[in-house]
């Protein structure tokens, strides 16, 4: 009698469950179809533009892997991929490095910290091209503000486009300033959740400025840099329009990384097959680093 009693009780709880899983995946609905729409959708007809050979225009002609084999042979797509990984390298270490210190530099009792914050996050109120306008003010070797101010202190200009090593380095500087201010602001907002007593514990103990940073606040830190580590290397994997912009991608592909090499092919010389298979390899490039940086980070969080 119990467990017949008992069963038709479960009976509406479980309704009232299903109707509260319909009307979550109800809300969420509208969300997956625009996901689906503009992100799987694009993804699933790159991959198969990239089994074709085809200029866009009139249907393309299926080659399998022949256009992945193209890019082992290629020596522009190795120097755009060695370009792109040292960009990523240099402006994800200085954008996480200098992001910290300006976020503890504006978390102390600083003088006007408002209006340096304001200064720091103004890239993000704009659009990036018009950021890399500003850029392209700056370093233009013919009529830029730097090249002025280095000839008026009686320094010689430095040739900003047309050297392969200043180009690059304008690119970087351009790309960290642009990432500086959304780093400093996540730094800054993780700060703000650092126990005061284990700063003051630790100053107790007689522990320095350093070290009170080193094994206290950097620690505390972790999932912030975590999360800055993995979206700064994906936004370099995705930079285009500073390179666009600054320097078109030369001189002599100096300063040319996968996504502009990709744009070249895709749509100068139309050769819209072999630029798709760049865009996957990209993708999957981004994806494995992710991949691999989640389960470090999982490990490392199960070990401590």
């Amino acid at each position: 009698m119990t467990a017949v009693a008992a069963a038709p009780s479960r009976r509406p709880e479980r309704r009232r469950r299903h109707r509260g899983d319909a009307a979550a995946y109800g809300f969420i609905a509208p969300n997956l179809g625009l996901l689906a729409l503009f992100v799987v959708v694009p993804l699933v007809g790159t991959l198969v533009l990239s089994l074709q050979r085809t200029n866009g225009f009139g249907g393309g002609v299926f080659v399998g892997l022949e256009n992945y084999a193209r890019l082992f042979a290629d020596p522009l797509f190795w120097r755009a991929s060695a370009n792109t990984a040292l960009s990523t390298v240099l402006v994800t270490g200085l954008s996480l490095g200098l992001g910290l210190l300006t976020a503890l530099l504006l978390n102390a009792a600083l003088p006007a910290r408002a209006v340096l914050r304001s200064i720091l996050i103004l890239p993000m109120a704009v659009s990036s091209v018009a950021s890399a306008l500003i850029g392209k003010l700056v370093f233009d070797e013919n009529a830029g503000v730097l090249n002025a101010l280095l000839q008026a202190v009686g320094l010689p200009a430095v040739s900003w486009q047309s050297g392969g090593a200043p180009a690059f380095a304008s690119v970087v500087l351009v790309t960290l300033w642009l990432r500086l201010g959304f780093n400093m602001l996540i730094y800054l907002a993780a700060l703000q959740g650092v126990g005061r007593d284990l700063i003051e514990a630790a100053t107790l103990d007689g522990a320095g400025a350093r070290q009170r940073i080193r094994y206290v606040v950097v620690p505390m830190l972790g999932p912030a840099t975590f999360f800055l580590l993995v979206i700064d290397v994906v936004y370099s994997f995705q930079v285009f329009d500073v390179v666009f912009v600054l320097t078109g991608g030369g001189p002599q592909n100096a300063t040319d990384v996968l996504v502009t090499y990709a744009y070249q092919n895709g749509f100068v010389t139309r050769d819209q097959g072999y630029a798709a298979a760049i865009g996957v390899v990209l993708l999957v490039v981004a994806v494995v680093f992710a991949v691999v940086q989640w389960n470090t980070s999982r490990t490392r969080d199960l070990t401590e």
